[in-house]
Parts: structure tokens; sequence; C-alpha cells
């Protein structure tokens, strides 16, 4: 897995993820496949629930860190079973608290209901 020097962008484009999450099975959001020669920069992600009923949602990183030989692929939990209440919307990470995906890196999502939104805003550095 390559992570490519920022430090002489040559571009960069902003990007907005809008999907209905799926009930009881990760979904992936943004996959930043190996080889991309890109960083995704994820500004924001909110979930909102517009259901009569609360859900519980899972924000995760699956990492593969040498790409599928001895070290193990994992999930790292950004957010981990929190609940949103109904007609509720859940900032999980905002622009001050920013992060990346290097290459091959995938965010993925976990909802324990279906009908919830979810929005990523992102920007593909290369």
């Amino acid at each position: 897995m390559a992570n490519p020097n920022i430090v002489n962008v040559t571009d960069i484009r902003g990007k907005t993820y809008l999907n209905e999450m799926n009930n009881g099975s990760h979904s992936i959001m943004l996959n930043n496949t190996a080889g991309s020669n890109s960083v995704y920069k994820i500004n924001v992600i909110s979930i909102s629930n517009g259901t009569g009923s609360a859900a519980n949602i899972s924000v995760a990183i699956y990492r593969d860190p040498d790409g599928g030989g001895a070290a193990p692929a994992r999930y790292y939990d950004i957010a981990n079973t929190v609940s949103i209440p109904a007609n509720s919307t859940l900032v999980v990470t905002a622009k001050d608290t920013s992060f990346y995906l290097e290459e091959g890196d995938i965010l993925t999502s976990f909802a324990s209901a279906a009908n919830l939104e979810i929005m990523v805003s992102y920007e593909i550095i290369s």
C-alpha cells in the first residue's frame, strides 16, 4: 500500500457521497483502491434517521495492512454502535476531526435498521 506524497498535489476534487444505509450488514461507502495514487480526506460524515424509532449505527475503516499477507485485515471503529434517536441526525465526524483514507482503505458503515441516510463530504487528493 503506497501512501502518496500530498505536498506536491496536482489535483483536489471535492465530492459528496449520499446513500441509504443497509440493515444488518457492512456497506462500503468509499473504497480508495490500492494503486489509486490518491488520498481521500474525509471532512464530514453525518447520518440521519427519518424513521419513527431509534437505530444504532457503526462507521469503521477497513484496512488490510499488507494486502493479504501476514498482518490481519480488520475494521477500525470511528463510531461503534451509536444510537440515533428517531427523526434525528448524528454528525459522526466534522471538518475539525477530518482524517485520511490511504490507498487500500475502505470506509464502511453498519446500521441496525433500514432507511437511515448517510452523507460523506470528502476530497480526493492526488
